[in-house]
Order: structure tokens, then sequence, then C-alpha cells
């Protein structure tokens, strides 16, 4: 007896001790995977950017080990992974000790630093060079500008190398004179200092709203990045941003963990006791998702409900948290404006979605969508008949709704029962607002049904 009492008190204790561990290691997952869909941290591997992680790397690395001077601009559409591909390369530079504690960076945004008064003090702030300004009065912005140049022009080969990332690097081009740019280009032309500016755009004609004294002093390095991921690369990006890296504090933890999210016969698995058909849904979510966008961020969106989800009682990603997400993102905001029109709305939306197929997508007039309604409220004796005033206002609320808009062209001089317009609603938003809509008639449910509307 005593000893399976004591067998009993040692499973206990080890339940104890297990379970806080389990406790710990869920929620150190959710914070980690919380930052990096945040874009937080770096996710650890980026798919379909090898060639350009590789040039900007080798750019960067000359900098900070040879004092080379460079400028390049990082050219993409948003989404396209250009901030994250920049993080991915600073962190492997990092990485090494020579140039960890010799290259130093000043990190500047267009939105923030409107100005480049503005951004000068950013980058003295971050240059900690506010002791060098110390109490000194300047009579001018150029005179400031030029002290703090003076002050970076000062180094030789010996001193440290300096990163300037620009990002929204478009708007710098808007600053007066590009003052900054101007400059900045200046030093890594004449390597009076080594420095590498990097700027980060969406603008593909960005270089056309330089200066030519800029332009002339730009070395004309560009990087092009473009989303032109394939869906299994689609795919590894998932499981990349869900995935534990090996420093993980919890080895055997974050083995399980892996290996739950881990692609078997082409269908992405989330728990070994999955069925086949709760593995496709979840690889048609994803399917939908590329179809729709390939923005990186949006898949992040995807992601980030089940991550949010994870607690002790709920220690795994599942199916339904997926299903339950892309709900969410894929609210159709127009068919929940259709569940707060009147009745008489909802009747004037359907003859107009008639009109629309009958004379296939032509603009119609508030006439025509009246004798539509009109031919259907005659044949209902259970519907009220509005007058004509009354139907007018309410389809002069569904303009105003956007839910209807005028045609390009329409003269203001024109009545406006007579303007042409256009439904802004495709048959499939008015169909599934009928079904949800409160105590719908079923005759209206009825007539949506026949394109005829006989």
């Amino acid at each position: 007896m005593s000893k399976r009492r004591k067998s009993k008190a040692a499973a206990e204790a080890e339940e104890r001790t297990v379970a806080p561990s389990v406790e710990c290691s869920i929620h150190t997952v959710q914070t980690e995977l919380r930052l990096r869909l945040s874009q937080g941290r770096v996710p650890p591997v980026i798919h379909g950017l090898e060639h350009e992680k590789r040039q900007l790397y080798e750019l960067l690395q000359r900098t900070a080990t040879t004092g080379e001077s460079n400028s390049v601009l990082v050219i993409g559409p948003r989404g396209s992974g250009k901030s994250v591909l920049l993080k991915s390369v600073l962190d492997d530079l990092m990485t090494e000790e020579d140039i960890t504690d010799n290259l130093l960076q000043v990190h500047l945004n267009g939105l923030l630093q409107t100005d480049d008064k503005i951004a000068l003090k950013e980058i003295t702030r971050q240059l900690h060079l506010e002791n060098s300004v110390g109490d000194k009065v300047f009579g001018s912005f150029a005179e400031n500008l030029q002290f703090l140049l003076e002050a970076l022009k000062s180094g030789d080969q010996s001193s440290k190398p300096i990163l300037f990332i620009l990002d929204e690097f478009d708007l710098f081009a808007h600053h007066k004179n590009q003052t900054l740019l101007y400059n900045l280009f200046d030093i890594a032309q004449s390597a009076q200092a080594p420095i590498c500016v990097i700027g980060i755009t969406c603008r593909l004609d960005v270089i056309e709203l330089l200066e030519k004294r800029v332009k002339s002093r730009f070395s004309h390095r560009q990087i092009h990045i473009f989303n032109k991921l394939s869906f299994t690369d689609y795919v590894e990006v998932f499981k990349a941003y869900l995935s534990l890296t090996k420093d993980f504090p919890n080895k055997a933890y974050m083995e399980d963990w892996n290996q739950s999210i881990q692609v078997r016969q082409s269908f992405i698995m989330f728990m070994s006791h999955l069925a086949l058909s709760e593995e496709a849904t979840v690889k048609d979510i994803l399917k939908r998702q590329y179809e729709f966008s390939k923005d990186i961020r949006a898949l992040q969106q995807l992601m980030m409900y089940p991550v949010c989800q994870l607690s002790d009682h709920h220690t795994q990603l599942t199916v339904s948290d997926f299903v339950d997400s892309m709900k969410i993102l894929n609210t159709d905001t127009k068919s929940s404006m259709l569940h707060g029109v009147s009745i008489l709305e909802l009747c004037l939306i359907v003859s107009m979605k008639h009109l629309t197929d009958i004379y296939e997508g032509e603009p119609f007039n508030f006439e025509m969508v009246y004798s539509e309604y009109s031919k259907f409220a005659q044949r209902r004796t259970s519907m009220q008949v509005f007058e004509k005033a009354v139907v007018l206002k309410a389809f002069e609320h569904l303009l105003a709704l956007e839910l209807v808009k005028t045609i390009d062209g329409a003269g203001s001089r024109v009545q406006k029962e007579y303007r042409l317009m256009s439904l802004l609603i495709h048959p499939s938003q008015i169909t599934d607002a009928l079904q949800k809509y409160p105590n719908c008639p079923t005759d209206i449910k009825q007539w949506a049904s026949n394109a005829l509307a006989t």
C-alpha cells in the first residue's frame, strides 16, 4: 500500500511539474507568433526573394566591412515583402561580431519626418549627436544642416559606417529642394564618410520625382520586388510563419508543434487525427485567400485570429479557427447594409437586379425601376403599393448609401427620374442578403429568384 501511495503521489507531483511547463510553452508560442504576425519579428524563412536578399546583403556587407559607400532603392508594391526583406538582411548582418559593433543605423519614415528639419533632428537623435549640437543657436536651417553634415563628413575610412534607411522614400522627394536627399547622396557618392542610403518605396516612377542634381549623385542601383509567389510558395510562407525556431526554450514542445503544421500529401496538417475533408478545408481556405490577394499581410491577418485563440484549454490550431477567421475577414459590408434597408428599398434593389439581368448590364433610370416595382406590387395583393414620390425618396436613399450610382457623363440638367444609374451590388450579394433579412416576405424571395420577374 505504501508503494502504491508513493507512486500515486509521485505521479501527481509529476503532473504538477509538467503542467506549468506546458502552460508556459503555449503562452510563449502565442507571444512569439503574435510578434511575428504583427511584423515585430522576421519569419524564419523568406520564400521567393533569395536573389534579392543576397544582392542586398552583399551591398550592406561591403559598407559594414570595407567602408564602401552605396545607395540603392528597393521598389515593389505594398505587401510584396520589402520591409521584411530588409529586416531579414539586417538580422543576418547583426549575427557577425565585427559588424554588430561597427554599423550604425538611422531609420527615417516619410510619414513621420514630413520635412527636412524634422528629419535632421531625428538623425541627430539616433546618432547621439545632441551633445555636439549642445545649446548652439543656428541662424537658419541650412546652417544647422551644414553643421550636422560636417560632423558626418569629418570621419575617414576608420569611421563607423552609417546605414540610412528611408521608408516611404517617395515622400522625401516631395520635401522642399530635396535638401536631405541631395546631401545624403552627395556624401555617398563622394565617399566623404562610409554611409549607405537605402530607400524603400512602392512608386515605380520614383526616379522621375528626383531633381537633376539629386539624380546625378544617386548610384541608380534598384532592387525590384514583385509578388510572384506560387501557391506552393504561399503554403511554405504559411508554414514558416506558424513554425517555431530551434532556439525555442522547450525543444520537445517545439518539435511537436512544428510537426502539427507540416505538409503531408499536399494537405495542411494541424493535428494527427484530422480527417481528409478537414485538411482539404484548410487548403481550400488558403487557395481562396491566395486567389483573392497574394499580399502576405492579408495572410498574416488570416493567421492572427487562430493564434489569438490559443490558450491553456485550446493548445492547438484547429480547422474551425481558420474557418472563423476567413468569415471575419470576408464579411460582406454591402450585404450587411442590405439587412438595414426597408422592404420598399429592398423591392427597388430587386427591381434593379432584374433590369440588370434583362438588359445585360446596361444602365437604367428611376422610371424603369418604378415600372418594374409597380408590376410586382400590383400582382401581389399582400404588398402595399406606395406613391411614386415615396418610391423616389427611397430610391434617393439607396443612392446616398452608394448602393446605386449615377453613370459618369449624365448631365446635371437631366431630370433625376431619367438619370442613368448602375447597380453596385452583385446578384449573389442580393440573394445572400434576402436569406438573412429578418422576416423577409416570401413573395420578395421568389420574385428575386425569377430573373425575368414573370
